[in-house]
């Protein structure tokens, strides 16, 4: 049984090499990434009305200007600015009133009226993370040039302007784009497709020879021959995908492999149950190209999942690419360790188990083994009670 297992085995991993259509999806992967080559979002164009004219004024122009989110234009007047703002022309005017020194000095409060283009939700929220620092700064340095005119020490100054020493730590997905935080969860839909899609492929193939079934050891054999070249995949798109694009990148090698052979495990199971209900080739296409996307959206990286409707939550936590997401951004972006998802794999791996068994179950039920098996039950029964 051994020799058939490796020989099943090797036969399928070598026509995999021989033909590598499994290298499309690092193509896939390659064309999606070029939308994010320049990383982020950089010199979004900006109007400044300037009706003050003062040396504060023109310090907060400057300041606006040291950003690299931000590409300023000088506006004479609030109207063009306006007209060009609905015309897409600028993403956001800013307006610095008049006596906006003099309040500033005098301690009145000061307000900046600032409209920006929320039709682009990652623009509009980059210009406002920007001015928010920029106006914090300069009303720090004048709230300081007050307090040390009236008297303050340089230690109290600074327990009243922050009584709190805050410290940031990057915590899910650090990184330098929103594609930093779909990143991992979009590449576990991908590895999981494509592996769903080859090992259902397979299934199906041989259950459907000419010449009959083969043994469950060549089947077995075969579909493990898949398994080297999706981790080798993995390696990839986990750990040198990330870091050429900039990501955050905390795994090594072998805990990338740790992390993806129960995912791959537990997707062999799921295609058992596939092969069961789809029976055709043609069908693979025909439902696996159309459930990738409710599958990324289902996983938790786009929506939380206790924000979900519980029945929803249901369906979600039966998807091992759920689990995956969670273990694989944990580890590679969050810095856990391997001993911190535990349960993550031991869920994969009962997922896995158990589409197996459904996979086995239909296939028996279809065959009629399952119901000489449920008859030979009854009859034994009935033997019994007779005796």
């Amino acid at each position: 049984m051994l020799k058939m297992f490796w020989s099943s085995f090797l036969k399928i991993f070598f026509l995999m090499l021989m033909r590598p259509i499994w290298l499309l999806l690092l193509l896939s992967v390659s064309l999606m990434s070029l939308v994010y080559i320049n990383g982020t979002i950089t010199n979004l164009p900006v109007a400044i009305v300037d009706q003050d004219h003062t040396p504060t004024s023109r310090g907060l122009i400057r300041s606006l200007e040291t950003s690299s989110k931000i590409g300023t234009i000088i506006y004479e007047s609030s109207l063009q600015a306006y007209d060009d703002i609905n015309n897409r022309k600028l993403f956001a005017v800013i307006t610095i009133p008049r006596d906006f020194e003099k309040r500033l000095l005098s301690g009145e409060e000061v307000t900046i009226p600032a409209y920006g283009d929320a039709s682009s939700r990652l623009a509009n929220g980059l210009i406002q993370v920007d001015i928010k620092g920029i106006y914090q700064q300069i009303l720090t340095q004048y709230n300081t040039r007050i307090m040390r005119n009236s008297g303050f020490s340089d230690e109290q100054i600074k327990i009243i302007l922050s009584p709190i020493k805050a410290q940031t730590e990057p915590l899910y997905n650090a990184g330098i784009s929103f594609a930093a935080i779909t990143f991992p969860g979009l590449l576990v839909m991908l590895l999981q497709h494509s592996f769903l899609i080859a090992s259902t492929r397979i299934n199906i193939t041989l259950n459907s020879l000419p010449q009959g079934r083969p043994p469950k050891i060549v089947i077995l054999g075969s579909l493990c021959g898949l398994l080297p070249i999706w981790l080798f995949l993995s390696i990839v798109l986990f750990g040198l995908w990330p870091w050429v694009l900039g990501y955050r990148q905390l795994a090594g090698i072998i805990e990338i492999l740790t992390m993806t052979f129960p995912l791959l495990l537990g997707a062999l199971g799921l295609s058992k149950l596939l092969t069961e209900c789809l029976r055709r080739t043609e069908m693979i296409y025909l439902t696996l190209a159309f459930l990738t996307t409710p599958v990324f959206y289902l996983s938790g990286t786009i929506w939380p999942i206790d924000a979900m409707p519980h029945w929803v939550q249901f369906v979600t936590y039966l998807l091992p690419s759920t689990w995956a997401t969670n273990m694989i951004a944990g580890v590679n972006q969050m810095g856990l360790g391997l001993s911190d998802n535990l349960y993550n794999i031991f869920m994969i791996l009962l997922l896995g188990i158990i589409y197996s068994a459904l996979g086995l179950f239909i296939s028996a039920l279809r065959e009629g083994r399952a119901r000489r098996l449920f008859k030979k039950e009854n009859y034994m029964k009935k033997t019994i009670d007779k005796l």
